[in-house]
């Protein structure tokens, strides 16, 4: 049975410009994320808002899981704080699978964020979810916490955003979507 390592983020001291934090709102999206990959017959672990990262990173390993999967939202430099927008899809560059599952969470999400031109998929070695996990991994942002309009559009979307996310784990595993 394919299986899934769910990782919200858990940096609750990274505040939306608005109210709330990033943890707070990924885990929403987590919550209802979750559902969907139960009902399309996939195994799930999950993280806790307790925890550390390297605790949640641990807990993943400990696993035999065909994808660790971070869902995170950005917020940009000090410098341009509140004028970005998008998401950032990242995978470890030297990860065949996890660009591959990447990829498919990019062409994906791009049908959904307002503006697809600013979904990115970016390769890179500066992140732990993505260097120290065993199972091909990806990490997610979601879009811009720090932007009104991003972070209204998260909050707007948090169903939207998790079953577009079930649609692509579900590709990437070869398993048939299904509705909870």
């Amino acid at each position: 049975m394919p299986s899934v390592f769910v990782s919200p983020s858990l940096q609750e001291y990274n505040p939306y410009v608005d109210g709330g934090n990033e943890e707070y709102y990924m885990n929403l999206i987590a919550d209802e994320l979750i559902p969907y990959l139960i009902a399309s017959g996939i195994t799930v672990g999950r993280n806790s808002p307790e925890q550390t990262l390297s605790q949640a990173i641990a807990q993943s390993n400990q696993g035999n899981y065909d994808l660790h999967l971070a869902i995170h939202s950005n917020a940009a430099p000090p410098n341009l704080a509140g004028k970005l927008k998008g998401a950032d899809v990242y995978y470890h560059t030297q990860s065949v699978r996890g660009k591959r599952a990447a990829t498919i969470i990019a062409d994906n999400y791009k049908a959904l964020y307002p503006d697809p031109n600013n979904v990115q998929l970016i390769p890179t070695t500066s992140l732990a979810e993505l260097n120290r996990t065993i199972a091909p991994a990806v990490l997610i942002e979601v879009a811009y916490h720090d932007n009104p309009q991003d972070a209204q559009w998260i909050r707007d979307n948090i169903g939207n955003i998790a079953r577009n996310l079930a649609l692509s784990v579900t590709e990437y595993l070869g398993v048939p979507f299904k509705e909870p």
